[in-house]
């Protein structure tokens, strides 16, 4: 379990980094490291929020 959490993790900041890597350079024309990490970082955890409260809803019943 804690290695498919793990999995997901990465796996999540590597596309959002990539997403965001490809955004800024296509359209901004160029893509800071500090830009590309901080916006994945924030994307990951609000897929892991978005993941605890279904997780949540889930337990409840709604």
């Amino acid at each position: 379990m804690f290695l498919r959490e793990l999995f997901i993790l990465v796996a999540a900041f590597a596309a959002f980094a990539s997403a965001v890597a490809a955004y800024l350079a296509v359209f901004h024309g160029e893509a800071p490291l500090k830009d590309i990490l901080s916006t994945a970082f924030a994307a990951v955890i609000g897929l892991y929020v978005g993941r605890y409260f279904e997780r949540r809803m889930a337990a409840h019943g709604e």
